[in-house]
Formats: C-alpha cells, sequence, structure tokens
C-alpha cells in the first residue's frame, strides 16, 4: 500500500501536468503540444512538483491528515514559486501561468490522499510484523525508544519475556510472527529449543542484532563481539565500487564550487552584520586511517568560542547569522575544498574532533571502525539520528555508522543522499 501510495502521488503529478499543458496546448494557446521547447518544461515542472513532495516526506512519512493537507500545500506551493522564479529569471513565460497553478491546485489533494493512503498502509504493515522479544530490561527499553523514531520497516512490539520465560505461550497468546532473541536467550539452551519450534511453525527468528539491522537501520554496539566486525565494507573491499565514489566525489565538488562562490559574498556581508570576525572556521578532524585533516566551514560561533567543548543545538556561542547558516546547512559548503582533496567523500561517517575520538575510542568498542572508511559531507548517522551534541549521542551515532559500513554500496548511498536532500528542503 505505501509503495502504491508513492506510485500514486508521482504519476498523478506526471499526468496532470501533461493533461493540463495538453488543454493549454490543444484548446487555448493552439500550439503543438509535444513540438516545442514547452513539452521539455512540463516534463521538468512535474518532476519539481515530485521532489518538493518527498522533500516534505510527501506520501512516505507518517502524519496526520491535517498534517499532509499542509505538508501538500507547502510542498505545492514551494514548486510553483520555483517555477515562477525560473521564469523570472529567463525573461520567457515558460509555462503557461493556467498550468503552473492549475496543476498545483490539482496534486494538493492527491498528495493528501496518498499520504492516508501510506499511513493506513504504514499501521497495516505494524500489525503485520508483531513481534515477541526475549531480552533484558534495558534492551527492551532500548528498543521502544528505538522503536518511536522513524524505522525502516514497521513493526509492534507484541510481547516481551525475559531469558528463561516461556517464548512459546507468549508468542501464542500475543499472535506473534517475529521471535527476537538478545544474547542472554541465545545462550540459553531451552529458549533456544523453543525457538527452533516456533520457527518450525513458520515463525520467524531473529537475534537482536539482525532484529536491529533489518527493522531500525542500525547495529547494537552492546550486542555486538569483535568477530561480527570482520564484514566486507564497500570502500575497502570493492576496488570499482571506491573508485566510482571518487570520481562522483570529484564531479560534485567540481559542481558545487559555482553555488559556493556565490555564497562567499553573502555570508561576507551578513557576518559585518550579525555575525563580525573570519569568515572560515578551520578545525582538526580525524579521517581515514585514523590521520588527520583540517576541515573547512563557514564561520558560526563568536571568534574566541572555545571549540574544545561539544556544541549543542542552541549552543549560546552561535551567533544570530550563524543559526541561519547552521539552519540551512550553508555552513557546510566550504567543506568542497576538502573533498578535492580528498579529505572528505559525499556520503560517509561524519569526522569527529580528535579529543573526542581520543575520548570515544576508550569508552565505545569497535569505534575505530568509522575510520576505515573516508568521512562523508552527510551520512546514515546524520540522515537516521540527526546532530549529537554529547557522548551519548556519539554511541548512538556509531550503531548507525556500523549499519552504514556493513551496507555501504549504491543502494545505501542513494537513500542517504536522498533522505539528506528532504533534510535540508525541510530546514
Amino acid at each position: 500500500m505505501r509503495r502504491g501510495a508513492v506510485f500514486i502521488a508521482h504519476a498523478a503529478t506526471l499526468v496532470g501536468v501533461l493533461s493540463l499543458g495538453f488543454v493549454h496546448a490543444t484548446y487555448i494557446g493552439h500550439y503543438p503540444f509535444t513540438g516545442t521547447f514547452r513539452f521539455g518544461w512540463l516534463l521538468g515542472y512535474a518532476v519539481l512538483l515530485s521532489g518538493a513532495a518527498y522533500a516534505v516526506g510527501i506520501p512516505d512519512v507518517p502524519r496526520t491528515a491535517r498534517g499532509a493537507a499542509l505538508a501538500s500545500a507547502a510542498a505545492v506551493a514551494a514548486a510553483a514559486l520555483g517555477m515562477s522564479a525560473l521564469q523570472i529569471l529567463y525573461g520567457s513565460l515558460l509555462l503557461p501561468r493556467y498550468v503552473v497553478a492549475g496543476a498545483a491546485l490539482l496534486v494538493v489533494p492527491v498528495y493528501t490522499l496518498a499520504a492516508g493512503l501510506s499511513r493506513g498502509g504504514w499501521r497495516r504493515e505494524e500489525e503485520r510484523d508483531r513481534v515477541v522479544v526475549a531480552a533484558g530490561p534495558q534492551e527492551i527499553a532500548a528498543m521502544r525508544r528505538d522503536m518511536t523514531t522513524v524505522p525502516e520497516r514497521p513493526c509492534v512490539i507484541a510481547a516481551v519475556i525475559e531469558p528463561g520465560g516461556s517464548l512459546a505461550k507468549a508468542a501464542e497468546v500475543s499472535q506473534a510472527n517475529v521471535v527476537v532473541l538478545d544474547r542472554a536467550a541465545m545462550a540459553d539452551p531451552q529458549m533456544v529449543d523453543q525457538a527452533a519450534v516456533l520457527h518450525g511453525r513458520g515463525l520467524r527468528i531473529r537475534t537482536l542484532t539482525l532484529f536491529y539491522e533489518e527493522w531500525l537501520g542500525k547495529l547494537p554496539v552492546s550486542e555486538l563481539e569483535r568477530v561480527s566486525m570482520m564484514f566486507d565494507i564497500g570502500e575497502l573491499h570493492r576496488a570499482r565500487y571506491a573508485r566510482v565514489r571518487r570520481v562522483l566525489d570529484l564531479i560534485v565538488a567540481i559542481l558545487a564550487i559555482v553555488p559556493l562562490t556565490a555564497l562567499v559574498p553573502l555570508v561576507y556581508f551578513g557576518n559585518l552584520i550579525a555575525n563580525r570576525g573570519p569568515l572560515f572556521y578551520r578545525q582538526g578532524r580525524v579521517g581515514r586511517g585514523g590521520g588527520t585533516f583540517i576541515i573547512y566551514k563557514f564561520r558560526t560561533m563568536r571568534p574566541a568560542s572555545d571549540s574544545t567543548t561539544w556544541a549543542g543545538t542552541n549552543d549560546p556561542r552561535i551567533t544570530s547569522f550563524g543559526g541561519i547558516l547552521r539552519r540551512t546547512h550553508l555552513d557546510e559548503l566550504p567543506q568542497i575544498v576538502n573533498m578535492l582533496r580528498g579529505d572528505l567523500s559525499l556520503i560517509g561517517p561524519r569526522p569527529e574532533q580528535p579529543g573526542y575520538v581520543e575520548e570515544l575510542r576508550e569508552k565505545v568498542p569497535f569505534y575505530d571502525l568509522r575510520h576505515l572508511v573516508r568521512p562523508g559531507l552527510t551520512g546514515w548517522a546524520q540522515v537516521k539520528y540527526g546532530y549529537s551534541g554529547d557522548e551519548q549521542g556519539a554511541i548512538e551515532k556509531l550503531q548507525y555508522d556500523l549499519y552504514y559500513l556493513r551496507h555501504q554500496g549504491p543502494g545505501i548511498d542513494l537513500r542517504t543522499l536522498g533522505r539528506t536532500l528532504r533534510s535540508v528542503a525541510r530546514g
């Protein structure tokens, strides 16, 4: 149902825009429908509408009916204004107002309906995967907390038991179809025997690690052992993938030089008004292989700020103009210089300061694994967890970084890039 909702939203956008374009060409403007430059702009406008919908999470991010309607209206308004701005920039009527406004009005109810279908599909999928968990209280609490965020797959925790309890009875009473065992439960022969019986009846059996990986998109540090970390990593074990990544990094960085050059004067004048001090901020970070490099950003804090402490989301050291740069992520744009130099990739674990790395190495198992690959301008941990301003946040993000390392490849890179664009668009 959720995939069908996505198809309906994008197909309706394309059909709606082309239909209105056909009506205008045939009955109003009297010009060939596919024989002019306007046909290409019709396709472009359809892509712009779909892109704006994706940016606000329509239709796949669950939300209320009112929230879906407001998000749909905001997406469509942004796309229509963007198209209008392009027409002003080109000094030409690329598309008739009838098509721009008509398509905008047409797709709002379609997007709202698609969001409702997706929300209903999400709820049905939650009930489809009913999970009984055999784990300790801490693991159960962590799992419930993680399920409150948007998981990779929906499910509902139908029953919980501590290791040593009756797994078969809990599964029968709760009508579960997925069984999850933590490390202690896996070490209990009786629990494993019960799981084997349930497996023979058609229930899916997962370790806690595999459940986190499939349903939540992370690897729980508490459940991992050293041997379990010896998996293939795309950047290390697939030479072609590594070469293609580097070429794409260079292409993106070269293309990004244009907006960076245009942005420098604007940031400079913004600094004169509300952020007096140096234009750029330089800081040491730990990169691939544990080596350090200097990362470049537009400065967002007062020049005398202490850079050796964790920075919070509402840190008082952030200036008013710096806050704007952070919310829009424009402060990160100078890092294209690091991409050109090979310090950063487009996708990868975010690099941390050397002082933090030394602390976390001592406290967090497997922390150095994230340094096996080139760090990224954005990453799976950024789009799944967001900003971390303390040690606990760094531990949470590491679990997403480990998941990324295990699955590193074009698929998860594209998912990360798409969700990054959504995050930037939503501010």
